[in-house]
């Protein structure tokens, strides 16, 4: 289960198989029953940045699941911040969701989207991934490891970065100097040279792959705390490194690695 003795949550790495039936199956059901229906589509900060009513649906299951256990845990939700509510972390145990990342690959019936949740006690202590569509569960518990389905995961050992794959995601943000800069990043990090730049549509995704292996790094700029939480841990706990330029884990400039990078703006 998520919700596990009294006080603090426990997602023990072999009970994986329980939580992904238990808790998330479900959820899981609902996003993929919605695939198959017709998309009431939502606009928030800018025409590519968007919201379904299963967004909102998603949301207020996880946290209703949570309550139930929980009655005094904070809650910081993507749609509930686009509705009002608070996005401030503090001391309090305090539960990180997005309920569908990669929206916009949803409104398309794009393949990659993922629940995602962390649970914080003034650090990290544990993130699910679950990428419903694909069936992968990526679960981290700090100090327990990293796991996709019960398999342990490990990042690259690649510390070239002349011969390293990236993840990254152009963003939602439509302004044509924000664009440039993104472009701009692309275009001096392919000159380097690197063997190349993928994206699959959500970021805690992308870090997933990163925690496998299979992409050596993830950088991203402008994405949001529900963006990374999740897949924060799972990057730390398969032996990467997640930096924070701010060093905060709601600032939204973030970069998870094997290698420690620098950015410049």
């Amino acid at each position: 289960k998520i919700a596990g003795n009294k006080g603090q949550p426990s997602t023990q790495t072999g009970g994986w198989a329980q939580l992904k039936q238990r808790s998330l199956e479900p959820i899981g059901s609902v996003i993929q029953k919605a695939l198959t229906e017709e998309v009431t589509v939502m606009i928030k900060s800018s025409p590519a940045d968007l919201v379904t009513v299963t967004d909102q649906k998603v949301e207020n299951m996880i946290i209703s699941s949570i309550k139930e256990k929980y009655p005094s845990h904070s809650f910081i939700g993507e749609e509930s911040v686009a509705a009002g509510a608070g996005s401030i972390l503090t001391d309090n145990p305090t539960w990180i969701i997005d309920p569908i990342d990669g929206t916009t690959n949803f409104v398309h019936r794009y393949f990659f989207q993922s629940v995602d949740v962390a649970f914080l006690l003034s650090q990290m202590e544990f993130g699910i991934v679950y990428s419903c569509v694909e069936d992968k569960m990526y679960t981290g518990r700090k100090g327990k490891g990293a796991f996709c389905n019960g398999q342990k995961l490990q990042v690259s050992k690649q510390r070239d970065i002349t011969k390293a794959l990236l993840v990254s995601e152009l963003g939602s943000n439509r302004d044509p100097e924000v664009i440039k800069t993104v472009l701009s990043n692309m275009q001096r990090l392919l000159s380097i040279p690197i063997h190349g730049i993928r994206a699959v549509g959500t970021a805690a995704v992308n870090m997933c792959l990163v925690a496998t292996g299979g992409a050596d790094a993830y950088y991203e700029m402008g994405i949001h705390c529900w963006d990374m939480a999740g897949a924060g841990i799972i990057i730390l706990e398969a032996g990467g490194v997640l930096l924070d330029i701010s060093g905060k884990i709601c600032s939204k400039q973030m970069i998870a690695s094997f290698v420690r990078l620098t950015i410049h703006n």
